[in-house]
């Protein structure tokens, strides 16, 4: 499978990327580098050519010395350990130049044991999923794709609030950034800006009948996309499109690992905090009571009037037949 056998990303990349950062005013000798990172001048100098191939703008050449000329927007854990340093996600952080799904490799490597809080990051998915089988357009360092591992004691029915709670978390992590952009909740996992879609959410689990084993939670945001395939333009947008200036990705995504982690802890440690997630999600979202939708289901889908969410965290709808609960399927806003 491709997103497995994809590389994890040479920590040393990172490590001189940090190391140039924290003496941004001088130029670092090939020799110190060498030294921190533990290796040789000339894989130094190696290692240099690569991140300059990945865009990284790093000055000088062996005989002088190099120096950063400015911090690279790249989700790497040396630049976003620091940023999360107390969550659960600070301790585990993998980063892919390319791969094909974070959320496929973060199940594997749940299955073969990797701790809770392991979050996988790329800068590039090639086979990005979506809910029902859908695929997810993920460009080259524009977007945030990001998968988490997480282990609750919890029944695998309560799942579904973990993904409401996490479609909060991006808005948070959104507000937090530019509380100028106008972001809409949309049931059960999508994010919305001016009625085009942002971001994606998939959560996918193994479980027993009554216990959960690992959760993995996978968010896709359009950050800096400016054009989308042209099946996409009219249902996809970007922050930037929405926001009209360039994000900081670094930035973003550790405000949603943050934001993430808050949302997470409370769900299990507050008793209240199951209600406070219904209640948000259902006042930021403008589709979840009296929209007109269609339910593409497995018995070839219906029509009705959104009537808020159970106290599970399930999409209510009213139709000619009577109030129907969506279990599966995708609402079509009407």
């Amino acid at each position: 499978m491709e997103s497995i056998s994809a590389t994890q990303t040479d920590a040393r990349l990172g490590r001189i990327i940090r190391l140039l950062n924290d003496y941004a005013t001088v130029v670092v000798s090939g020799t110190k580098i060498a030294d921190e990172i533990g290796t040789t001048r000339s894989e130094v100098w190696r290692l240099v050519q690569q991140l300059r191939s990945l865009g990284v703008a790093i000055e000088g050449h062996p005989a002088t010395g190099y120096r950063l000329h400015a911090m690279p927007d790249l989700l790497l854990p040396e630049v976003l350990a620091p940023l999360v340093r107390s969550t659960i996600f600070s301790q585990h952080i993998r980063h892919y130049f390319k791969i094909g799904s974070t959320n496929t490799a973060a199940m594997q490597a749940a299955s073969e044991g990797a701790p809770e809080g392991t979050v996988f990051l790329a800068e590039q998915q090639t086979a990005g999923k979506g809910r029902s089988g859908h695929t997810w357009h993920s460009s080259d360092s524009a977007g945030v794709y990001c998968s988490v591992i997480l282990r609750p004691v919890l029944p695998p029915a309560e799942v579904v609030i973990l993904s409401l709670a996490a479609a909060l978390a991006v808005q948070s992590a959104v507000q937090v950034h530019d509380p100028k952009v106008a972001t809409d909740l949309k049931w059960p996992n999508d994010l919305l800006g001016g009625g085009k879609k942002f971001c994606g959410i998939l959560t996918e689990m193994n479980a027993e009948a009554t216990r959960v084993r690992y959760i993995v939670i996978g968010i896709g945001i359009n950050v800096n996309h400016t054009s989308f395939p042209a099946e996409l333009q009219p249902i996809a947008t970007s922050l930037r499109v929405a926001s009209g200036k360039e994000w900081s990705r670094v930035e973003l995504c550790a405000a949603l690992l943050k934001s993430l982690d808050r949302e997470y802890r409370s769900l299990l440690e507050k008793p209240d905090a199951r209600e406070s997630v219904l209640k948000r999600f259902q006042e930021r979202s403008s589709s979840v009571r009296d929209r007109q939708v269609f339910i593409n289901a497995d018995d070839g889908g219906y029509e009705g009037t959104t009537y808020g969410l159970d106290v599970r965290g399930f999409l209510q709808v009213r139709t000619l037949q009577g109030l129907r609960i969506v279990l599966s399927g995708s609402v079509q806003l009407r």
